[in-house]
């Protein structure tokens, strides 16, 4: 069975750096898409970025566009979020997430689209 298995998270001052990782297993990502998401008790699970496998292109919310890093580690089977910058406004349990085949840019956003989720890794940002 594919597991996504995320580690990373932590405490952090506003203007501080952590990096994510989700580590693969029992998946294949030459068609598939892997994904970071956050959400914060109370609320809506929110898109953070997103990587194609094969070719490694990105895309990124907004909200987190030119401070956080998504990469992928084809040797190890892993995907890296390196998030920099960081404001309270970041901090959440941040889940990995992966499609199994292709999906467009414009659905990287959609949660219900995604195949697998890991547990989840907290990251908590001080003022």
């Amino acid at each position: 069975q594919a597991e996504l298995v995320e580690s990373g998270g932590g405490l952090v001052q506003a203007g501080g750096s952590l990096r994510l990782s989700c580590a693969a297993s029992g998946l294949t990502f030459s068609s598939a898409v892997m994904a970071w998401f956050r959400q914060a008790p109370g609320k809506e699970r929110e898109f953070v970025a997103a990587i194609r496998w094969s070719s490694g292109g990105t895309y990124y919310s907004d909200s987190v566009k030119g401070r956080f890093t998504i990469s992928r580690d084809n040797a190890r089977a892993t995907v890296n979020l390196q998030m920099n910058t960081l404001k309270p406004e970041d901090a959440a349990v941040y889940y990995c997430a992966a499609k199994k085949v292709y999906i467009s840019s414009t659905n990287y956003h959609y949660p219900n689209l995604y195949d697998y989720w890991g547990q989840g890794t907290q990251v908590t940002v001080s003022s």
